[in-house]
């Protein structure tokens, strides 16, 4: 069972051991986040006698790590960009060897690193002009003010500063008033014996009126860094990794909420350190706005509980492992798709619906011998708005069923889930499907797959034009006909897919018109795919019979593509 001490010591204490390596972070850490004006009240709370709250510190030893265990070591230089933010970066993964790295910071490391940096790294500040890439940057110093008469602060303004502690870029022309804070470390400073001397050397060109408040800010800032014990931490002692993970986690769910992405992500990388690296090999081309998500999940559902969606040490390993045999898992999803005319950068953000075929595909090396039931999942997951909730329990769902037929996607075993299971009711809404909707758009799209380009823009059109039902109705309409067909003119069986120039052209023009237009081959080609029925008219007073002409072609080749 974990066990709790309470102790504290110095700022200079705290910081040594950074330097020497004995603190480190766990590998789940943020980024380094805090700006320049963070970290100046950090100092100006420290001077005006503020608490700057308890850290909370994890013993490490060879009980509760491994060799493979990894940690961060602090920042020894920060970039803040323009608006004076600092750049996100990672910290450096590292092993650690216990015997001489014994505590990981749970709570505390953007207090800890921002005193780091003040005192023993150093900092830089972006220009505008400069990319970030370009290397660009100005050195910047940490300085307070010792003349009183100088000092820029609001008295009144809640939560300003009260000491003049800012960064400045300008170090080529520093007041003579100004000191920099790091300076209090220099050896005179550090010595009883020469401190005096080195405070009335700092404040030399401080006017007369100004030199005791300069002098007891120098006393001070002495005190507080080397004397005082401000860092006042709990440490536990005896826990496990997978606990610390939980406590970090509470503790930051405070702030900036954390992303269950990114606490995933860095768990991954806890495990396993060019894990980024590598995922970003697979997320170029074909799978670039997929994201890193995708991956996770993937690999939970391949080897984890795709349900509880977390990363253990285990679930690492196999992703790390058998990581030729993941990408080429995708690589076969892609291939598989393309044979269907269907590209997998369609579906970058909606990918869970590719997540079963990925399954499929890892653990059936007779994949490619049965596309008509992967094709039908498809087809059916999307028309049926499969994972429009409850997503990871139809996954593992998906996932039990493929293995209870032998790691196969068949048409029967679809047909034995109800929600997946082609039904008349299903059918019919997805044929009351309306003109903008997603159902709709994907299922002109899937009807047209022979004929489209893929690199045109496509829209979905009315095939009676809409603005004939704002009109006045035909003579030979009841009233009562006529209120039902302007509830039918957005609906599928009057929609078909047709690219951008040639819906400008076509307009608001007539169907009959539209199609009288064209010559033999073209009107051949417009009904083959538009899907006009044989034989139907295509005036405006006959629209309910081509309605219902329409709609059961449709019916049929829904349920074909559907299998």
């Amino acid at each position: 069972m974990s066990k709790l001490i309470e102790n504290s010591i110095t700022i200079y204490e705290a910081l040594q051991n950074i330097k020497n390596g004995k603190y480190v972070m766990p590998a789940f850490q943020r980024q380094f986040v805090w700006s320049m004006d963070q970290i100046e009240k950090l100092w100006d709370s420290i001077l005006l006698d503020y608490p700057i709250a308890t850290f909370l510190f994890w013993h490490v030893d060879d009980s509760n790590v491994t060799w493979d265990t990894y940690f961060c070591n602090f920042l020894s230089e920060v970039t803040f960009d323009s608006r004076k933010q600092a750049d996100s970066i990672n910290y450096e993964l590292t092993s650690i060897n216990v015997k001489n790295t014994d505590t990981a910071v749970l709570d505390g490391q953007q207090r800890l690193t921002s005193l780091y940096l003040s005192l023993f790294g150093e900092g830089y500040i972006r220009p505008n002009y400069a990319r970030k890439k370009s290397g660009d940057r100005l050195v910047t110093k940490l300085l307070i003010e010792l003349n009183k008469n100088k000092i820029s602060v609001d008295e009144e303004e809640y939560n300003s500063k009260k000491f003049d502690i800012k960064f400045s870029e300008k170090v080529g022309r520093l007041s003579p008033t100004q000191f920099e804070i790091k300076n209090i470390l220099a050896p005179k400073f550090q010595d009883d014996t020469t401190r005096e001397k080195a405070i009335e050397d700092a404040i030399s060109n401080v006017p007369a009126d100004s030199k005791e408040y300069a002098r007891n800010i120098l006393r001070k800032l002495y005190n507080k860094i080397f004397v005082e014990k401000l860092i006042r931490y709990t440490e536990i002692i005896d826990m496990k990794q997978d606990d610390a993970l939980e406590i970090f986690v509470r503790f930051n769910s405070g702030g900036r909420p954390l992303r269950k992405s990114e606490i995933t992500m860095s768990i991954l990388e806890a495990y396993w350190p060019s894990a980024k690296t590598e995922f970003g090999k697979i997320l170029v081309d074909s799978y670039q706005n997929f994201g890193t998500d995708f991956i996770i999940r993937s690999a939970l559902m391949l080897y984890g509980d795709v349900v509880k969606s977390n990363i253990s040490k285990q679930i690492a390993e196999d992703l790390k492992n058998n990581w030729n045999a993941f990408k080429k898992a995708l690589r076969d999803l892609e291939n598989v798709l393309k044979k269907m005319k269907i590209e997998v950068s369609r579906f970058s953000s909606s990918w869970n619906v590719l997540l079963p075929i990925i399954y499929y595909i890892y653990y059936n090396p007779d994949f490619d011998k049965n596309t008509e039931g992967v094709r039908a999942y498809l087809l059916r997951a999307i028309f049926f708005t499969y994972f429009q909730s409850g997503t990871t329990s139809k996954l593992q769902q998906m996932k039990s069923n493929i293995n209870s037929f032998d790691y196969e996607i068949t048409i029967e075993m679809l047909n034995q889930m109800n929600e997946l299971r082609v039904t008349d009711g299903k059918i019919e809404d997805i044929l009351n499907s309306e003109k903008g909707s997603r159902v709709a758009g994907e299922v002109l799209y899937y009807l047209n797959l022979d004929w489209i380009n893929k690199n045109f823009k496509y829209e979905q059109d009315h095939l009676h034009p809409e603005n004939r039902f704002n009109g006045s109705k035909p003579i030979s309409v009841s009233m009562e006909d006529w209120k039902r067909w302007r509830g039918m003119r957005n609906r599928l069986p009057n929609l078909h897919l047709l690219e951008g120039r040639s819906n400008g052209s076509k307009n608001d023009m007539r169907l009959v018109d539209y199609y009288n237009d064209m010559n033999d081959e073209q009107k051949a080609e417009f009904c083959k795919q538009a899907m006009i029925p044989q034989d139907v008219s295509l005036e405006f007073e006959d629209f309910e019979k081509f309605y219902e002409a329409r709609k059961a072609l449709l019916a049929e080749k829904i349920r074909q593509m559907l299998g």
